[in-house]
């Protein structure tokens, strides 16, 4: 008896469970911004995240948003961006922060606040001639290592990219 009052106290919590799990909805803000939910999208003026176009993921699976920047195009508008929103926290967002201290983080975010204060004026990655225009090879130019900035104070300001899980990241350069 005892055992059949444990399996009906285990089936009852189970189907308690599973009825209090509502479908999660997967959202695009109208920034671009992934949100998941329990309302419809439309209720929070959002639209239904893409399907995923890769036939690797199995139906249902959660959708994955691409977040980081891909190619050497999309690091570069993306730091344009940052700087025309002088949003530190932008260009931030496209570091690779692995092993980095507190206090380190405090001064590295305080200098890309004062970065990013700056018009920038000029941007090129190392493998670009300084106008931004690929430098001439006699054959596939090798993927950038640096990215150079100039700001409208006469600073100017490296990062290296490192690729990691498929994205290109900036690194405060040694």
């Amino acid at each position: 008896m005892r055992l059949f009052a444990l399996l009906l106290l285990m089936f009852c919590t189970l189907a308690t469970a599973a009825r209090a799990q509502d479908a999660i909805h997967r959202c695009v803000d109208a920034h671009g911004n992934p949100l998941f939910t329990d309302q419809p999208c439309p209720s929070q003026l959002a639209s239904p995240a893409p399907a995923p176009t890769s036939s690797l993921a199995p139906p249902g699976a959660p959708v994955p948003l691409q977040r980081c920047a891909a190619t050497a195009a999309e690091l570069r508008q993306r730091v344009i961006d940052a700087f025309a929103a002088h949003d530190p926290n932008r260009l931030a967002g496209l570091m690779l922060w692995g092993s980095y201290g507190n206090s380190s983080t405090t001064g590295d975010l305080r200098a890309l606040a004062q970065l990013v204060r700056q018009p920038l004026l000029e941007i090129h990655f190392d493998n670009e001639s300084a106008a931004g225009l690929p430098a001439p090879a006699s054959s596939a130019a090798p993927p950038a290592k640096e990215l150079q900035l100039r700001t409208d104070d006469g600073g100017n300001a490296g990062f290296a990219i490192t690729h990691e899980a498929g994205c290109l990241w900036l690194r405060q350069m040694d």
